[in-house]
């Protein structure tokens, strides 16, 4: 049964970083998509970063404007979002999300609170 696992969240003051990590299992890792999602209360879950199995390509969300990484270790099956310049408005619950194949698999998530 595939399993993503996020981690790394928590409670940051506005300007601080975070970085999130996402361990996956039971799926090839290195042959799937794998991106970050966000939800805030009351809004639809939005696309944060997402990157190729081989790392060649990375694409992020308008509202990143430069402040998150995403990056991958296909060795440790791992996915993580460096986020940066952090600000209240990126409170939400983060999502890890794999794709291939026609399948997609989701984490449980991981909350970010921001404060100003």
């Amino acid at each position: 049964q595939v399993q993503l696992v996020e981690s790394g969240g928590g409670l940051v003051q506005s300007g601080g970083s975070l970085r999130l990590s996402c361990v996956a299992s039971q799926l090839p890792f290195s042959t799937y998509r794998m991106s970050w999602y966000r939800q805030a209360p009351g809004t639809e879950r939005e696309l944060v970063a997402t990157i190729s199995g081989d790392s060649a390509d990375a694409n992020y969300g308008d509202f990143v404007k430069g402040r998150f990484t995403i990056s991958r270790d296909n060795q440790k099956n791992t996915v993580s979002l460096q986020m940066n310049s952090l600000t209240p408005e990126d409170t939400a619950l983060y999502y890890c999300k794999a794709t291939g194949y026609g399948f997609h698999y989701w984490g449980n998530g991981t909350l970010v609170t921001v404060s100003a």
